[in-house]
């Protein structure tokens, strides 16, 4: 079955940076998407960065454009998160997330990142 296997979680001082890897195994599907979520104690998980399969195409939510990059490897399934300028309201477990057309959506176990001085 589908694995996604976060790592790159920690705690960082603000205006640091951390680099969040995700690497998919099990995959048997032709294409997916892949993208990041994050989560705060008693709010809803959000969608935060996808990226397309085999493409450029790239979206990121307002909060952190500017400051996060999301990317792919050549293999498309390792899917990476470059969080810099980092400020405490990043603070948030963060999930990688894939999704397949007609198989639908698939999550990892989260990473914590904390952001505090």
């Amino acid at each position: 079955q589908v694995q996604l296997v976060e790592s790159g979680g920690g705690l960082v001082h603000p205006g640091g940076s951390l680099n969040l890897s995700c690497a998919a195994s099990g995959l048997t599907f032709s294409s997916y998407a892949m993208g990041w979520a994050r989560q705060t104690p008693g709010k809803e998980r959000e969608v935060i960065a996808g990226i397309g399969f085999k493409t450029n195409t790239t979206h990121l939510v307002d909060s952190v454009k500017g400051r996060f990059t999301i990317s792919r490897d050549s293999t498309e399934s390792t899917v990476y998160l470059q969080m810099n300028n980092l400020k405490p309201e990043d603070t948030a477990v963060y999930y990688c997330k894939l999704t397949s057309t007609g198989n639908g959506d698939f999550w990892g176990q989260g990473t914590q990142v904390t952001v505090s001085s």
